[in-house]
């Protein structure tokens, strides 16, 4: 039997749809370009898939449920990690790791100084990466004022993402009339951003660098890991 059945079961389906998400959208690709799109995605169906397991089974061991929970959050990180790659590739164009790794030491900067005068955990971490994730919204914002494509659909899909959030605040009187918890609910509406977001990217082109005067256009490349 799973320790949290609605849990369990509902981190399975988001894993499951990510995952084929992720090899739709590595079947479609049509020119060599970057693959952090696809490695976001694997990111977040490991997580979600191990959310499963942890949710399902490791629950009833206390020890045991803080090293899983740990594993899965620094798979949320990597996956936020590619979700910024993705986002300075397409907005900025290729040739920009620099900034990658400005804006990326950024929330791991903040959670390091917090592990050092106060030693937080995980859920810092966690927290920190909001930082990270204001940087990729900034990016597609700016972006969009200079009319790049991929800008507004994009941002539904964060938008979309952080709705699903809400749920976790959601009161249990009424998520109780579903027999789900905030949490289990926050996994199903996960689902409609990944979605979006997979809408968003799955048409493969050449891709956009944003200039001055607006998009313009630049050689594809094969990227590997930031």
């Amino acid at each position: 039997m799973l320790a949290q059945p609605a849990q369990a079961l509902t981190d399975l389906l988001l894993g499951l749809v990510v995952c084929g998400l992720a090899i739709a959208l590595l079947r479609r690709r049509v020119a060599p370009t970057h693959r952090y799109w696809e490695f976001a995605l694997a990111c977040l169906a490991v997580s979600a898939l191990a959310g499963f397991v942890h949710h399902g089974f490791l629950v009833r061991w206390p020890a045991v449920a803080t090293v899983s929970w740990t594993l899965i959050s620094v798979t949320v990180v990597l996956g936020i990690s590619y979700l910024l790659a993705a986002t300075v590739e397409e907005v900025l164009g290729p040739g920009h790791r620099r900034v990658f790794w400005v804006l990326r030491a950024a929330g791991l900067g903040a959670y390091l100084g917090l592990v050092i005068t106060t030693g937080a955990g995980v859920g810092a971490l966690v927290l920190c990466e909001s930082i990270t994730f204001a940087c990729i919204v900034g990016l597609w914002l700016w972006a969009a004022r200079r009319r790049h494509p991929l800008a507004l659909p994009v941002l539904v899909a964060i938008l979309a993402s952080a709705a699903a959030a809400g749920t976790k605040v959601i009161s249990d009187s009424l998520t109780g009339a579903v027999y789900l918890d905030g949490d289990s609910l926050y996994h199903l509406a996960q689902i409609i951003g990944i979605v979006l977001l997979y809408r968003a990217v799955s048409i493969r082109r050449t891709p956009v660098r944003v200039g001055v005067d607006g998009p313009a256009r630049t050689p594809a490349r094969d990227g590997g890991q930031p």
